[in-house]
């Protein structure tokens, strides 16, 4: 079996390389995908040595999977020539996310409906993937009406860019700017770009993706800040139930969900928190409360780590559901 990973050196890209060691993801050869300038260097994975290569000669090697991480307008124009060439893509990017003929994945919630023929496959925003891992249970068993919902949002959702202008910062270092303000000790309530309807477009991700991957009658209404953190994007989160609900039914519920951990007990100060989200793979939640200002409502603090569950852990589990289809024939 082949592997492809587009966009090998950015942050997704190093993190999928963490996620294939440790889930022992199989495949009999590796191809790691670079930019141009970055195409002849080498880098030690597995005890073994890659060359960097350019995406034009992965696409000869004709590769089983194809996972994206290299930006949109990459995806736009490479993936489509993967695809009829027969290989499974799976995207990080946001490029075929809400094309109808591409199906949203997110393996625990709807991994089940992949088939052969979906050579190009969606990964989920980040934040929209740890918001449902919560939702989609709950969901199922009292149905949602409306969702509010406040985003805090890891620096590393932006890239090395972000990573570099924090350091400076907290350096006293003057240098490039991925932010229009400063963003150490501060909050910029601006994650991507703003829309006509006063909204960013991560804020639109999070009401779009929710109905498309969940149910299109779910009202989904977002805020998304920028703060400065490096473990893992944290989200507020009230809900509007269709039924009423026992607190303790509700916590029983998500303590029995595959991939969602119960960190809820505020006499013994547990709560979910970036710093302890940061390398895992679970999406924690806690804080979970009645909402004493309106019926069949209840509040709720989901984290996760952005770049794991938000991103390449997710991309490695669709790649192990099409093996699991039997999609693929070694």
């Amino acid at each position: 079996m082949k592997i492809a990973l587009i966009g090998a050196t950015g942050m997704v890209g190093g993190v999928l390389m963490e996620v294939i060691k440790e889930r022992h993801f199989p495949f009999d050869k590796l191809f790691l995908v670079a930019s141009e300038s970055s195409i002849g260097r080498k880098i030690t994975f597995l005890k073994n040595e890659y060359t960097l290569i350019g995406i034009e000669q992965a696409l000869q090697e004709e590769v089983d999977i194809a996972i994206f991480s290299a930006g949109g307008d990459a995806s736009l124009t490479w993936a489509p020539k993967f695809a009829e060439k027969g290989t499974f893509v799976i995207d990080n990017s946001s490029a075929w996310r809400m094309d109808n003929s591409k199906k949203l994945i997110i393996p625990e919630i709807n991994g089940n409906i992949l088939t052969n023929h979906d050579k190009i496959i969606a990964n989920p925003n980040c934040s929209t993937i740890q918001m449902l891992m919560v939702l989609a249970p709950i969901h199922k068993e009292y149905g949602i009406k409306r969702v509010v919902i406040s985003t805090y949002q890891s620096i590393t959702g932006t890239g090395m860019k972000a990573l570099k202008q924090l350091e400076n910062e907290y350096r006293g270092i003057k240098g490039e700017m991925a932010y229009k303000y400063p963003i150490h000790q501060n909050a910029i309530p601006h994650c991507d770009d703003f829309l006509a309807n006063g909204y960013t477009k991560e804020e639109m991700k999070l009401s779009n993706e929710t109905h498309k991957i969940l149910d299109h009658t779910i009202k989904v209404s977002a805020t998304a800040v920028r703060i400065p953190v490096i473990g893992g994007h944290s989200e507020s989160i009230n809900l509007s139930l269709n039924s009423s609900f026992n607190l303790d039914d509700i916590k029983s519920l998500l303590k029995r969900t595959n991939g969602v951990e119960l960190k809820d007990d505020v006499d013994n100060f547990q709560y979910p928190m970036p710093l302890f989200s940061k390398g895992k793979d679970e999406v924690f939640v806690g804080r979970i409360r009645e909402d004493f200002s309106e019926k069949n409502s209840l509040n709720l603090w989901v984290v996760a780590d952005n770049l794991r569950k938000g991103a390449a852990t997710n991309a490695i589990q669709i790649a192990e559901k099409i093996i699991e289809k039997g999609y693929i024939v070694n």
